[in-house]
């Protein structure tokens, strides 16, 4: 199947490393152009030489904190300078802290509107009007396997990855008639870092080895292992590709089916 990705042009957040990273990779084996950005200069340097030495691809990176608008809006900006527009948008973020609700403060939960969900409005309101301009695009949000099941102690995670989706259903109604495509995607145990820690915090809760966490987690996984990045990454690009024509508005899950909501 021809993804007709190729000399498109792809902004990734939170893309020097994990999920974000495996995404950019596909999007730049599949030849589109790829903007990476985050809070780690350096790391966004080894990244974006790593993708060119292994595709060939047109890679750039910007430092980006996501929680400033001002810094949101030249990232965009220098997008739109480097490669003439932008076809595809996936938005991506760390997670905000770990913890029960008794845990935070005001200023968590602010920190973690600002970085979760804020972040995405900034986005998508930065990039569409480049994207009407052009025709249409395709808009991937990353959230978590949460807005179908709660994860217990991340209540803040929770919270405003399953904002996402409501926001995410509300906008494809909204531009669908601009030719923009909206999904949100869930990743459910994916072998990252960040579940790592993930799994190291579960394993001290409960004195036990983090390997031990990781085989119990895994057997309530019917594909019976955490996922890879690529395997995740590769249905980003689906959804963001000329492939799909007529998905917009969705939640999908990619977890093994490891979440039992329907």
């Amino acid at each position: 199947m021809d993804l007709g990705l190729k000399g498109k042009n792809v902004l990734v957040l939170a893309s020097s490393k994990g999920l974000g990273k495996a995404c950019a990779l596909q999007f730049a084996k599949e030849g589109a152009n790829v903007m990476l950005t985050s809070r780690d200069e350096e790391q966004l340097s080894r990244t974006a030489e790593e993708l060119k030495r292994e595709t060939g691809a047109d890679v750039h990176f910007k430092k980006c904190d996501i929680t400033q608008r001002n810094e949101i809006d030249e990232l965009i900006a220098e997008t739109v300078e480097k490669f003439g527009s932008i076809d595809v948008l996936v938005n991506n973020a760390g997670g905000p802290p770990a913890g029960s609700f008794n845990d935070f403060e005001d200023e968590h939960w602010q920190g973690a509107f600002e970085l979760t969900l804020l972040s995405l409005v900034r986005t998508v309101r930065a990039v569409t009007p480049n994207m009407r301009k052009n025709g249409g695009g395709r808009i991937v949000n990353i959230a978590s396997s949460s807005f179908k099941q709660p994860i217990d102690g991340l209540i803040l995670s929770n919270t405003f990855r399953t904002a996402i989706n409501g926001l995410s259903k509300s906008l494809s109604q909204e531009l669908g008639k601009d030719g923009i495509l909206i999904n949100t995607i869930g990743p459910g145990r994916i072998g990252t870092d960040r579940v790592g820690v993930l799994d190291k915090m579960a394993a001290e809760k409960k004195g036990v080895s983090a390997e031990e966490v990781k085989a119990s987690v895994e057997g309530g996984i019917p594909l019976g292992r955490y996922g890879e990045p690529e395997e995740f990454a590769r249905m980003v690009v689906f959804l963001c590709s000329g492939a799909n024509t007529y998905v917009t508005g969705q939640s999908l899950l990619i977890d093994g089916g490891m979440v039992k909501a329907l």
